[in-house]
């Protein structure tokens, strides 16, 4: 645990021999202490930093301590402004305090009483500054909804170490899975970790917008620029300026936007559809893909400078289905969820309900997961949520197998590769991430070849008629 910072103060006082005897008996208290002789050195001081507490006399030539404490006040309304003052001031200290002063203090003071009136102070600095940030934590996180990421699996734990060491950088992050894995999740996740945690968190799904659409969208347009162009329109990079941006599905974009969003990462700004002068792009970048995007680049979907430029930082987030430990817990938090935006009582899954649940591969991923609860929630009336609630698809699936029983005289070559693939992962005892190292391609590859595979599989035959 870090140790806890000096509370600094600024002292201010026309006469050296005050400042001088405030500084060491302060900085032997354990106080950060600045000192400044005079009213205007006084304004100087505060226009340079921002002190956790300042202590000035009240009656000093051209600038006194009501007027320090009127520019403290204008900087920061939350610091502590403590008044030094003679008999003869007493009735101004009174009505500063009044105005908003911490509180004040008589000349000729005590050491005692001087050091307990600046730790008070210091002490409200301290519970308004932690109330205030207590407060930006909760409207943060009403305005993002955020979900915390949950599992307890070495795969994900892994992926979400890589996401905490990552975060507080500027990196470009490329978060790779496949649909429903939670990759705006991470995301989200790597944003409230980071520096830019007060600004925006904006997002777009590349794939879900036509190209002349997701250009405005992106970088914003001029009026006139296209029909329909009634007024300007800030694009989302302008927009998420300070804070985080998520491009999801950035394999769906096509070439001509690529080329306009490598110029933003190489040149850190941006030129409206229509207009011709460039805007500042003050963004963290995360993307996010569930396709292969090396594959698109040998088949010249994707640029290869912009690939680059996006994959500083690769995170690989695992299907459902390589981490089934996490299953139940995400049918844990899933059910508490439901149940509450439902205001129902909580449910429970019957034991062969979720020994179903458990051995389903789920395609579709946490997400899929998700929706197939709230159905069953919805279509149980009882406390225990039976099988018969379960979608068929993840009862009555059979798994079948990657190569025929039977092998082909002269197998093709696809044949080949699947009866291999299907060796190595029984060798790697079914961890695909570790099978993708030893076939020598990447994770996306072989979930991408796995997925083919079971869409080319022949269909069940017909159950006998009984």
């Amino acid at each position: 645990m870090s140790p806890t910072p000096q509370p600094s103060i600024l002292v201010i006082d026309d006469e050296q021999g005050i400042l001088d005897t405030l500084r060491i008996l302060l900085k032997n208290e354990g106080f950060d202490v600045a000192t400044a002789q005079g009213g205007k050195a006084g304004l100087e001081a505060l226009r340079n930093s921002a002190p956790d507490i300042v202590l000035t006399d009240i009656r000093m030539p051209q600038v006194s301590g009501i007027d320090i404490l009127a520019a403290v006040k204008d900087q920061d309304p939350e610091t502590p402004v403590v008044l030094m003052t003679a008999q003869a001031s007493l009735q101004s200290a009174i009505q500063a305090v009044n105005q908003g002063a911490f509180h004040y203090v008589q000349k000729p003071f005590s050491n005692d009483e001087i050091v307990a009136l600046c730790r008070r102070a210091a002490e409200v600095r301290r519970l308004k500054s932690e109330n205030k940030q207590l407060k930006q934590e909760i409207r943060r996180r009403e305005r993002s909804g955020l979900i915390e990421p949950i599992g307890k699996s070495r795969l994900f734990l892994d992926v979400l170490q890589l996401a905490k060491q990552v975060a507080p950088t500027e990196s470009t992050v490329l978060i790779q899975g496949e649909s429903g894995t939670g990759k705006e999740v991470i995301a989200r996740y790597i944003h409230e970790l980071s520096a830019r945690t007060e600004g925006p968190f904006l997002s777009i799904n590349c794939g879900a917008l036509p190209e002349s659409l997701l250009e405005s969208e992106l970088f914003g347009h001029v009026k006139g620029s296209f029909t329909g162009a009634v007024r300007d329109k800030q694009g989302l990079f302008a927009a998420a300026r300070g804070g985080t941006f998520f491009l999801d599905e950035i394999g769906e974009m096509a070439p001509a936007t690529q080329v306009k969003l490598l110029r933003v990462l190489q040149e850190r700004e941006c030129i409206p559809v229509g207009g011709t002068e460039a805007i500042p792009v003050d963004v963290r970048l995360v993307a996010a893909t569930n396709r292969d995007l090396e594959e698109d680049i040998k088949r010249g979907r994707f640029r290869t400078d912009l690939y680059y430029r996006l994959n500083v930082i690769a995170i690989h987030l695992p299907p459902l289905r390589d981490r089934r430990d996490d299953i139940p817990i995400f049918v844990d938090a899933f059910l508490k969820r439901i149940a509450k935006e439902h205001g129902d009582a909580l449910k429970r899954l019957e034991q062969d309900a979720i020994d179903a649940i458990m051995v389903y591969d789920w395609p579709g991923n946490v997400r899929e997961l998700e929706n197939a609860l709230e159905r069953a929630v919805v279509l149980t009336k009882a406390d225990a949520i039976p099988l018969s609630a379960i979608p068929a698809k993840v009862t009555e699936r059979k798994a079948e197998p990657l190569v025929a029983d039977r092998a082909h005289l002269n197998p093709a070559l696809e044949v080949i590769e699947r009866a291999y693939i299907q060796w190595v992962l029984q060798a790697e005892g079914g961890n695909k991430t570790r099978a993708a190292e030893v076939l020598g391609i990447d994770p996306s590859t072989l979930y991408r070849k796995l997925s083919k595979y079971e869409s080319d599989a022949p269909p069940a035959p017909p159950a006998p008629a009984g």
